[in-house]
């Protein structure tokens, strides 16, 4: 197999769920040198999920889980303005995920128009959406909502700097790399799918079709926008993205942020009547809430506790496998999820009840919020 076909191989949900399910088998099996597998813990997980999405949606309404949950934050809907513009949508998600990096814990932003301070992911949100509002991404001053190639280019650490309200006292961990991501985000804007702006990805996506399948949305990201944000893994030359390497199994595919990404594209096509198929064919998120539920809920064991002592990266065997048992558990955990709470739903729903925001609630409880495990990531992994 060429190397090409090989990194061809890679790149799509099918191959996440196979590498994550045999990794999981083996798990089973006892064979895993770093954790235990406990079936039991199962449906009191998927309790404790559920309980926590019937206090979120009570009506059991859940939306997907995206970053337009994030723009929502402090119970303001802030991009109601966009309904019916999906270009736009589509431009405002795209910047607004590639800019959520780790903030750093020193760092926030306050909303002048509700007095309201934000942190972290909903910071960064709640602060790119401002600044997408004011036009910062945009190079034509009569056309605000739009995010473009030239006007990225035109975009410096101090104009971003400024929207995101940085100073001495207000450090953002990573704001040179930010502005870097966004200018190499400019130069793939280029590519024909897009046509200069994210936004193209609707005209390209609907010209011959009334329905879009959510893994062509995550095609096209992982053929013309994987590579500004994930490089130095490659197969003989070949770039492979969120791809990594496990000694029982070899490459393990997660393409992580692609998939954020993905889900955070849907919205933009059924909000203008273009319904999106095929949501379950994309998987759960590998990353840290996630995978914290299943450490802290019990569902998976550490074989040595000495382990949360230390630093991991995010190449690590541990750390890959532990990403891998998350896929292929929150598979299982989703229907057990919906059998309590008497409904079915979409994958996307359950982890917007969900297994995210128990991931983080158990973290807040056992330790001040932190993950079960300490990962050097710079946000486009975990």
């Amino acid at each position: 197999m060429t190397a090409q076909k090989a990194a061809a191989a890679l790149r799509s949900t099918d191959a996440v769920r196979e590498r994550a399910g045999r990794l999981l088998h083996r798990a089973r099996a006892g064979d895993s040198a770093w954790f235990t597998v406990r079936d039991d813990a199962l449906d009191p997980a998927a309790g404790i999920v559920a309980d926590l999405t019937r206090t979120r949606y009570p009506d059991l309404a859940i939306p997907f889980h995206s970053r337009w949950r994030h723009f929502e934050a402090g119970g303001v809907d802030r991009a109601a303005g966009l309904e019916g513009n999906p270009r736009a949508m589509i431009d405002l998600a795209v910047v607004s995920v590639l800019l959520d990096a780790g903030a750093g814990a020193a760092w926030s932003y306050r909303e002048e128009s509700t007095g309201q301070s934000f942190s972290r992911s909903e910071g960064l949100a709640v602060a790119s959406w401002h600044a997408f509002a004011d036009g910062l991404f945009s190079s034509d001053p009569g056309d605000p909502l739009r995010v473009d190639a030239v006007g990225l280019r035109g975009l410096t650490a101090d104009r971003l700097g400024a929207a995101m309200q940085v100073s001495g006292d207000n450090p953002l961990v990573g704001l040179d790399g930010r502005v870097a991501l966004l200018h190499r985000l400019a130069d793939a804007l280029d590519a024909e799918v897009f046509g200069g702006r994210p936004g193209g990805l609707f005209d390209t996506l609907t010209a011959s079709a009334h329905t879009v399948h959510a893994h062509d949305i995550l095609t096209v990201l992982l053929d013309e926008l994987s590579s500004i944000w994930l490089s130095g893994n490659e197969i003989d030359g070949v770039p492979v993205g969120d791809c990594w390497r496990h000694p029982a199994v070899g490459w393990v595919p997660f393409h992580k942020l692609s998939q954020w990404l993905t889900y955070s594209l849907l919205e933009p096509f059924s909000r203008a009547g273009v319904p999106v198929a095929g949501v379950d064919a994309l998987t759960g998120l590998p990353e840290y809430r996630n995978g914290g539920l299943l450490l802290d809920s019990g569902v998976l064991e550490l074989r040595d506790p000495e382990i949360t002592e230390g630093t991991w990266q995010v190449g690590d065997e541990l750390v890959v496998e532990w990403r891998a048992l998350t896929v292929a558990l929150l598979d299982e955990l989703a229907p057990l999820v919906c059998a309590r709470l008497g409904t079915e739903m979409p994958l996307a729903c359950v982890l917007e009840g969900g297994t995210w925001a128990a991931g983080r609630a158990l973290a807040q409880q056992k330790r001040g919020g932190l993950p079960p495990l300490t990962i050097a990531s710079d946000g486009t992994v975990f």
